[in-house]
């Protein structure tokens, strides 16, 4: 859940930023409008909403079992060096 949650805010993100670089130059640089096009309307709001619900699970936390088993895990070891649980959250 959180590698998706970390990918969808960073594609979320790089859009972002492309839209305002976009802005900046005369240009539509939305990646999200580039590909789908005005033809799918529904589709791009959905995308920008699970996008956002990304953010609040970003910010909230996950209340997910497998998530709650991690974040445990690395409460009882953030004392310990080395505890092994880098790069795995």
């Amino acid at each position: 859940m959180h590698k998706i949650c970390s990918i969808l805010l960073l594609v979320g993100g790089l859009n972002w930023g492309l839209t305002g670089v976009g802005m900046l130059v005369g240009s539509n640089w939305n990646v999200i409008d580039l590909l789908l096009g005005e033809n799918w309307p529904g589709v791009e709001a959905i995308i920008y909403l699970v996008i956002g619900v990304a953010a609040l699970v970003g910010i909230f936390g996950c209340k997910c079992k497998k998530c709650l088993a991690a974040c445990a895990a690395c409460v009882s070891d953030s004392g310990k060096m080395g505890s092994g649980m880098e790069g795995k959250m």
